[in-house]
């Protein structure tokens, strides 16, 4: 029997599947649920034979899907999520993951949605204390950066709603690829000068880091503002407009400028969310960086003189990218083993 963990976000869904300790497979698939909410059961599904999974495999879940603008509450999100989740998996086991690292029943995730709502960091940084007992855990996605101190072995992070940890800088809204490039800076060097950025939604992160070469265009894997393919001519076209220009109007140095200023101030604002943990944990000296903005998260660590590992380093580069998948489905493996009495033989 397998373990499959599930991380259900607003726009990525991510399994991996563990046996015996150890990540057989992950998957990650692009879907925005509030397009169409119904269609999380059946994408479950083909998720669940993608990546091999049994009849008699064991479902973990952890989520941050509820926050999707298509629900009016968090609560209405954590049942949508759960009402697919069921639906896909009948006469499955179930269980999920709450903020304080342990595991509920479906029922009693309804009942206390907010225990559940955003737990993904939990799973991580539970993950990660097995193997680095003092550390910062830095997990930037698509979307967000999560900062999670862990010391002794524990997780000590002091919010447990994506508000107490916005408040804290445990929560960065900030990400490797959907975040507007407008907002990832004030104003950037163009014409000799420092010029206001346009607000009109005319390029994301993933064309800075596309442009500057961080991400592959294959790691863009959302619509781009202008419907056109996320190579780094396009790129490079989506950014003039942020300065109300084109690319007859702005050349190659132009654009690296701008988008060089734009990464430079993103680094800076997860940046000064870590300088926040660490005032409240001044002993922590190492930062376990990981997700498809892992290179943010080390250059951002390294603004504080942090020793930085990579979490690729012990779960591999896929599972790294898929963390919260893959650490939900071992702390699951590790919950249900305790609950299964010994085999007598």
């Amino acid at each position: 029997m397998s373990v499959v963990g599930w991380d259900i976000g607003g726009v990525n869904l991510k399994v991996a599947r563990v046996s015996a300790g150890e990540v057989l497979d992950v998957r990650n698939r692009p879907f925005e649920i509030q397009r169409d909410p119904s269609a999380l059961t059946g994408v479950l599904q083909e998720l669940a034979i993608a990546i091999g999974t049994g009849p008699h495999d064991a479902h973990v879940v952890t989520m941050t899907a509820e926050l999707s603008q298509t629900f009016r509450t968090k609560r209405d999100g954590v049942a949508c999520v759960l009402d697919a989740v069921e639906a896909a998996f009948p006469n499955r086991s179930i269980a999920v993951l709450t903020v304080g690292g342990g595991f509920v029943d479906p029922r009693a995730a309804r009942q206390q949605p907010l225990s559940v709502a955003a737990a993904n960091w939990a799973a991580t940084g539970r993950l990660v204390a097995w193997h680095y007992p003092d550390a910062l855990l830095i997990d930037i996605g698509t979307t967000t950066a999560d900062v999670v101190p862990i010391t002794g072995g524990r997780v000590v992070a002091g919010g447990r709603t994506d508000p107490q940890r916005l408040i804290l800088g445990e929560l960065v809204y900030t990400g490797a690829l959907r975040t507007p490039a407008e907002s990832m800076g004030l104003q950037v060097p163009f014409g000799g000068a420092m010029s206001r950025l346009s607000r009109e939604a005319f390029a994301l992160a993933g064309d800075v880091h596309v442009w500057r070469g961080d991400l592959d265009p294959s790691d863009y894997t959302v619509a781009s503002p202008d419907g056109r393919p996320p190579s780094r001519e396009f790129a490079g076209e989506r950014l003039a407009r942020l300065v109300c220009a084109d690319r007859e109007m702005v050349d190659e140095d132009g654009i690296s400028a701008i988008a060089d200023s734009l990464a430079r101030s993103q680094v800076l604002e997860v940046a000064a969310g870590i300088g926040q943990v660490l005032a409240a944990n001044p002993g922590l000296r190492t930062a376990v960086v990981t997700g498809l903005g892992a290179f943010i998260a080390e250059r951002a660590a390294r603004e504080h003189g942090l020793d930085v590992i990579t979490l690729a380093e012990r779960l591999g580069a896929a599972a790294a990218r898929c963390a919260p998948a893959a650490a939900v489905a071992l702390l699951g493996e590790q919950f249900l083993g305790a609950l299964r009495p010994p085999q007598v033989n």
